[in-house]
Order: structure tokens, then sequence, then C-alpha cells
């Protein structure tokens, strides 16, 4: 069903696409060793025994992670004439925060267990008085506000610098830019300013692999609108967001639009509903869009004592916009396309592991495999590969036997191998795989772009 038949989520509490499905415990496991056998992901600092909840992508994974990105951007700046991008500071003074309300209210109530000394959010506990490491009940310590964000300090002498913050999120870079970017960019509400980037939070409990971390991306976008329009453009971006993920491959049965609880509220916002995926341990977010209201400019305005106002020239009002935020996590989307993807299967006997991403989030687009590593053969296959490459990431492999070469690109998930052997010398052509149905074609070599190209569109 299309996120455009669904009802509104304004209700609280309100569910999209809930299913019977139970999570597949397995399927983590499985990830993980796939991630680090192929190249995806590793350990951070791993020859030095590893650093906690810090991870490294490897060759695919950084142009699977890169394509999740440039999915997004493509959809939320490129084809859209009212969204531009920022690239704001990692960086920022404590009034930033201070104004944001991020000093006061980004916080987690920690609790130590007294028995073992594990330490917990509060707020995370599946049993409130129950420590999930040793089993013990009744012995947490109070409950006490730990503040998330990372401090250091800038100038050339240790103790003498201002103290500044790492950001915990890319949010207010766009907030206290918006008057900048609105007057350069000559934009009118309802517009927007979108920015991927690094943020960092120092998290209690990390975990779950690349899922929760202190150093993660953003993909976010700040959508300025006049207030009494705000409630219609968050229904908007509830639908459009939600359509994204399904739009580039992740199955509807994995997948539920839940609006917050009053409860679950943040402080600054009247409605946040999050798009969440069916991960082994249960639904979790992916991202959450939020209607912030004028929170964010009304508070940077006071603090700072700029105009953060817009002036309509038709109706002759001034108003501060209201604010729509759709913010995704880039590697935990990451994570979920790669276990939607996830497939096993038998051929002939023996276990084909195949991830069957969108051709939009595949690392290579194509491969191109000479069946023979004889000159003959693959040097016009690498002359085929490297034309291939100004379209396309492309990968070339001569190692071993075409069918072993076969299952390593069904492994990172690469739509299309195009094969070049022997009989290629003789009539021109060569033959392409497809990954999903494995079925074979014979395409003249002259037509490989454009057969490629009409199945490989953005």
């Amino acid at each position: 069903m299309l996120a455009s038949k669904r009802e509104p989520c304004r209700q609280r509490g309100q569910l999209r696409c809930q299913t019977m499905n139970t999570p597949d415990a397995g399927l983590f496991d499985k990830i993980v060793n796939l991630s680090k056998r192929r190249g995806i992901v590793y350990p951070s600092a791993e020859i030095y025994g590893g650093f906690r909840s810090t991870y490294d992508y490897g060759p695919i994974g950084v142009l699977i992670l890169r394509n999740v990105k440039d999915a997004w951007w493509r959809s939320m700046v490129q084809k859209r004439q009212d969204v531009v991008g920022l690239d704001a500071s990692i960086l920022s003074p404590p009034a930033v925060w201070e104004a944001s309300g991020h000093l006061s209210n980004f916080t987690d109530p920690l609790v130590d267990c007294r028995n073992c000394g594990a330490r917990h959010r509060q707020d995370k506990l599946e049993k409130p008085d129950q420590c999930p490491t040793c089993g013990m009940s009744g012995q947490f310590t109070e409950p006490r506000n730990f503040n998330l964000m990372f401090k250091t300090t800038a100038g050339p002498v240790e103790g003498a610098g201002a103290e500044v913050f790492l950001r915990p999120e890319t949010a207010q870079g766009m907030f206290i830019n918006y008057a900048n970017v609105q007057y350069t960019s000559r934009k009118k509400p309802p517009f927007g300013i979108a920015q991927i980037g690094k943020s960092f939070r120092n998290e209690i409990t990390p975990g779950n692999f690349v899922f929760r971390t202190r150093e993660f991306e953003q993909m976010e976008m700040e959508y300025f609108v006049a207030p009494d329009e705000a409630d219609k453009w968050y229904e908007y971006w509830c639908e459009t967001r939600f359509q994204w993920y399904l739009d580039h491959g992740i199955p509807a049965d994995l997948l539920r639009l839940r609006a917050h609880e009053e409860d679950e509220l943040s402080h600054y916002s009247s409605a946040t509903a999050d798009v969440e995926f069916l991960f082994p341990w249960g639904w979790d977010e992916l991202e959450g869009i939020a209607n912030r209201g004028d929170y964010d400019l009304t508070q940077h305005a006071k603090s700072s004592g700029a105009k953060l106002e817009y002036y309509d020239q038709v109706s002759k009002e001034r108003y501060t916009p209201h604010v729509i935020e759709p913010a995704a996590g880039a590697t935990r989307t990451m994570m979920a396309f790669l276990m939607a993807a996830y497939d096993e299967e038998q051929v002939n006997d023996e276990t084909r592991t195949v991830l069957r991403l969108h051709h939009t989030i595949a690392p290579y687009k194509v491969a191109v495999l000479p069946l023979s590593k004889k000159p003959e053969l693959s040097v016009p296959a690498m002359e085929l590969a490297n034309e291939l490459s100004g379209s396309w990431m492309c990968d070339y492999d001569q190692t071993q036997a075409i069918g072993k070469r076969y299952r390593r690109q069904d492994e990172i998930g690469t739509p299309f191998c195009v094969t070049y052997d022997f009989d290629t010398l003789e009539d021109q052509a060569v033959t392409i795989r497809e990954r999903d149905s494995m079925e074979q074609v014979r395409i003249p070599l002259a037509d490989v772009r454009s057969w490629l190209s009409e199945r490989l569109v953005p």
C-alpha cells in the first residue's frame, strides 16, 4: 500500500504498516560477519584492540554509505526547487547550545548497578528495577542526569583556550544560518535547508553495531513555513519521507510510521513521528519528523539579538517561521538497507548469499569479468570497465572461476555482471547476468552502455 493512501499521522500513538512480523535475531550476526568479511565495516583501531562504539567503513561500506547519502540528497535537494544545501561547522561556542537548550536539556537519566558496576540508561531498561547485566534487582543508584555533549577547547595553550562543543546534531547550524541562507538564496517560505554531516553524542550505552554510536552521520532538513501551514507540511513530510524508504527497496512489512505519545515529545515539538524499521532486536527509529514550531528561531533571536523573522511582501505581515524537521541517521539507514536486502537461497545444493540492494544503494552498479586472464580477454575487458566507470562505479575481477566471482558480486549487491568471453572476440557481444534472477542475456558491446542506462536510472 502506498504511503499516500494511508491515514494522516497526526494522531499520537498511531502506527502505519504495522505487521505481525517478528524480528530475525540471527540476521544481526550475519550482517556483522558479512560486513567484516566483505569490507563493509571494520572495528576502528582493531590492531590496538579496538575502540568501543567506533567503526571504519571499508572499500564496500564507504560506497554504500555514500550512495545512501547521495540518494537522500538527490530526493531532498537536487530534485526540488524549494530546498538548498548547507555544510555548517562541527565546532561551535557554548552560546549556540545555551540558546538551543542542549546544555540544560540534552541529557539521559543514568543509573549504576551497585552489584556489578554496570551503567545503564534508566529510560531504556526493560525492567526498571533489574540490572540486565547481572540480573540483580534493587541494586540501582539514584538516577542522575548525564549530558551527552562532547566538550573541548579551542586555542594553542592547554587550559587557556575557549570552551567549545562538538555538535550533537546538525540542526542548529541551519537555524543560525537561516537569515544568511534566506537572503542569499532569495527563498520564500515554504523553503528548506538541508545538510549531511557528522554529529557526536557521548552515549551512555552505545551498541547494536553501527546503530547507536558516539560518532555518526545525520541527514537533516529544516523546512521553514508560515505558522498556519505547519500542520499541512508536517503531514506532507511524514508521507514523503516514509515513501523514500519504500522507493529505495525496503519492503513495507519492515517499516512503520509511529506518532509519538505526549510524554515522548521533545520540549520543542508539538508533533513528532518516527519512521521505524524492524531490526533483529525489534522496531527502532530510522528517522524522526518533527513539528518544531518557532522554538529554535525564537531562542536564537533572543540569545543573539539577530532578527530571524520573515516579512511577507504580499500580506504585509512579519512572522517567525515554524519549522518541520525530517532528521535521519545515515549510518543506521545504511544498516537497515543491508538487513532488508540480505537473503540466502539454495542454488545447485549450495547456499547463495545475496544483497538484493536497490541499484541506487548498491556499491558497484556493474562488474566486468573476463572469462580468462589471458591478455586477449583481460585487456579489452579492462578497457570496457574503464569506459563504464565514467558513468557508474564499476568493479573489475579476473581472479578464480566465474561462478565464484558471481557469488562475490552477489554478496556485495552488484546488480549486473558483464562477462567478456572468447566468443566476444568473434561476435563483439558480452553476456550480462542479473543479480536477483541470475538470468543472462547476450548484448552487443556497442549496446552495453544504453542497456545499463535503462536499468540504472537514479
